[in-house]
């Protein structure tokens, strides 16, 4: 299951450009939390401790802990908006959640059992069509990962959500087709390796 991240904040008292951009200079992360049914809050972090946060690889499927004003909200984030040159975060938006409330998360896929894929040992190529699932669970168990087996998979072969086993309480968020998730496809030079054996020595 996803670690559950705290991250400290401050209230933000003033909105506008002008605040945001002196919160930047200062090295704060404006902020907004929102959603369940309560009115939005304006708040900020350092942004050292922010990047921190999202540098664990799965900030986006975790549950955020924010500390504000002696208070703990429990958060899901939904976006930050970074520096399209420097890449520092600009902006970031939070949802506040229940303890066991339905979540729609996107979380990583991961492959294993290569050894064990046929196509793979000949050469095969992994097509990623999708390196996330969007799914719909309880936040209390968001899963880390969605673990999917290559074994015994040959050339050709497709992988569809239909095939994969997910968390218990958790549902693909598509539910309107059976989407691929990748194949397995021929390296180009294994067809015309087969077929040609006239080359000379």
């Amino acid at each position: 299951m996803s670690d559950v991240l705290t991250l400290s904040a401050e209230s933000r008292d003033r909105a506008g450009k002008g605040a945001s951009r002196a919160l930047r200079n200062s090295g704060r992360v404006p902020a907004v939390i929102y959603g369940n049914n309560e009115a939005p809050e304006g708040v900020h972090f350092e942004e050292k401790l922010l990047v921190k946060a999202l540098m664990t690889g799965h900030f986006f499927n975790s549950i955020i802990m924010i500390e504000v004003g002696g208070k703990t909200v429990r958060t899901l984030p939904k976006d930050v908006q970074f520096h399209p040159v420097s890449d520092r975060p600009l902006h970031a938006d939070f949802l506040r959640i229940g303890e066991h409330s339905e979540v729609h998360v996107e979380v990583p896929v991961k492959f294993t059992g290569e050894e064990l894929s046929p196509g793979m040992k000949r050469g095969a190529v992994l097509n990623i069509v999708r390196h996330e699932l969007e799914l719909v669970c309880d936040a209390a168990l968001i899963p880390d990962e969605i673990e999917i087996s290559l074994s015994g998979l040959d050339v050709g072969a497709s992988i569809h959500i239909s095939h994969v086993n997910l968390p218990v309480g958790a549902k693909s968020a598509i539910t309107d087709r059976d989407f691929t998730i990748a194949t397995l496809v021929a390296p180009s030079g294994m067809k015309s390796a087969e077929g040609d054996t006239s080359k000379d020595g």
